[in-house]
């Protein structure tokens, strides 16, 4: 299939230039994508997969009108291309206004550290999956059900656009989640844990401590009392923050929801303050060496549109003084395209997504956060959790209450919700810790499992509200 996936790459230029001139933008961008599922719910198998697919889109641009055609046969990418010509022609009654970039001619591959999924037979990856449901299932009598999924997906992708760029990219990214459901009598906890990599198939290997962890947390849970509702302040820790980045504000930022709705475009004006001159907060895809952006989930090199991966820097000092861009977005906001336009395969359009997002390190010391705290909450890693414009309610997997500056007594069903402004404006300190946390999988618009990654620093916040027992 590599050698079939290389032949068409000159096809695809040919006809770009043969149909550019009939509108104001067009690109192909062709894909193929091998992949592996496994799924073990208790002590049976689900899924057990291996697939490859070979496709692509068509996009093009006529007066502002979009039009769009997928494809799984070549052989009828004439036809597609007509008709994502004929139905930008049709929608199509303004301007096209992109914002440019400079053409590319590049071939580039996100580099792995050590095996590459593809050359690990279907056989070793159910043996590491068997390996880890027999650790859930083995650990207490009280759990009722254990899940383990495995899924890997290697993406090698030739986007030609009518402006002159040809750009050859490939990666392979993979991940593992873990369940284990607890029940006492009418009692029922589940505790969860989810990783992945875009290095290694090694990443995976020696998850040993996280499976055990997440059975813990559920058998833990059945005995523990439940929290009081009432107002804390909170500390959580990095992999929550990173949660709450990406999921409270990091959708905030992506200029497509901006654009589309005048209200949170005056909410979300540039030069606005939202946080103390301490809160620096960046998105960013381009892989390179540095503490905080290396590989994670969501690197890449140029995004589904051809456009260089960047750093964008959202908040600094506490000021908002960026958003994520496509290129349209940043064409009608008269500014600079930060390549995040992003589609989870051929079958989707590229929107405006997140990559790599993270709150920067403070300074003060992680045990100096809980100084001074009469009575609060520290809530550490994730359940689950969800965002309604700029309301958000995370579920912590964890959390102890704090006593006079010291952690005290564990307790269970701890949820934080509020208002994201609010909550930014009430972050009091920023730990001088970082994690990244590489389990993301973010939905929009109906593209789920969107790799990307998060992390963070731990934060204390005042005024936060605790759902709990109400007693």
């Amino acid at each position: 299939m590599s050698k079939l996936f290389a032949e068409h790459k000159n096809r695809l230029t040919e006809l770009i230039a043969a149909y550019s001139d009939r509108v104001d933008f067009l690109t192909i961008r062709l894909e193929q994508a091998e992949e592996t599922n496994i799924f073990l719910r208790s002590n049976k198998i689900e899924t057990l997969s291996e697939s490859i697919a070979l496709g692509g889109q068509v996009r093009a641009c006529y007066r502002g009108g979009w039009g769009f055609a997928a494809f799984d046969d070549l052989t009828t990418l004439v036809a597609r291309l007509e008709e994502a010509i004929a139905a930008a022609k049709i929608v199509g009654d303004s301007e096209t206004i992109l914002a440019p970039v400079e053409p590319v001619q590049a071939i580039c591959q996100i580099p792995l550290k050590g095996s590459d999924p593809r050359e690990i037979p279907l056989a070793d990856k159910k043996a590491l999956c068997d390996r880890y449901n027999d650790l859930l299932r083995g650990y207490h009598d009280c759990l009722t059900t254990t899940t383990v999924g495995y899924s890997d997906s290697s993406q090698k992708i030739i986007i030609a656009t009518s402006e002159g760029s040809v750009i050859e990219q490939s990666w392979s990214d993979m991940e593992m989640r873990f369940s284990a459901t607890a029940r006492k009598e009418e009692v029922i906890q589940t505790g969860r844990e989810t990783t992945g990599s875009r290095q290694a198939y090694e990443d995976l290997t020696q998850l040993d401590s996280q499976v055990n962890s997440a059975a813990q947390r559920a058998v833990d849970a059945l005995s523990l009392p439940k929290i009081k509702g009432d107002i804390y302040t909170v500390v959580i820790d990095p992999i929550l923050t990173g949660l709450f980045v990406h999921e409270a504000f990091g959708h905030l930022s992506e200029a497509d929801m901006a654009y589309e709705n005048p209200d949170l475009l005056e909410t979300m004006s540039m030069g606005k303050r939202f946080g103390t001159d301490d809160l620096q907060i960046f998105d960013g895809a381009a892989p390179r060496e540095s503490e905080q952006n290396y590989i994670h989930r969501g690197s890449y090199y140029y995004d589904d549109e051809g456009t260089p991966a960047t750093t964008t820097q959202l908040i600094k000092d506490g000021v908002l003084v960026g958003r994520l861009h496509s290129r349209e977005t940043a064409g009608k906001l008269d500014t600079k395209p930060t390549g995040n336009a992003r589609c989870l395969n051929y079958h989707y359009s590229p929107i405006v997504r997140m990559t790599n997002t993270w709150i920067g390190r403070g300074n003060t010391p992680v045990k100096e956060l809980f100084q001074g705290i009469s009575k609060g909450v520290y809530a550490r890693n994730w359940l689950g959790g969800m965002t309604n414009g700029e309301i958000f309610i995370f579920s912590a997997g964890e959390a102890w209450m704090i006593r006079n500056g010291e952690l005290a007594e564990p307790v269970k069903d701890v949820t934080l919700s509020g208002n994201v402004f609010k909550t930014l404006a009430d972050i009091e300190a920023i730990g001088d810790d970082f994690i990244w946390d590489e389990s993301g999988g973010c939905g929009k618009g109906g593209q789920s499992g969107l790799a990307v990654g998060c992390g963070g620093p731990s934060l204390r916040i005042k005024n936060v509200t605790i759902g709990g027992d109400s007693s």
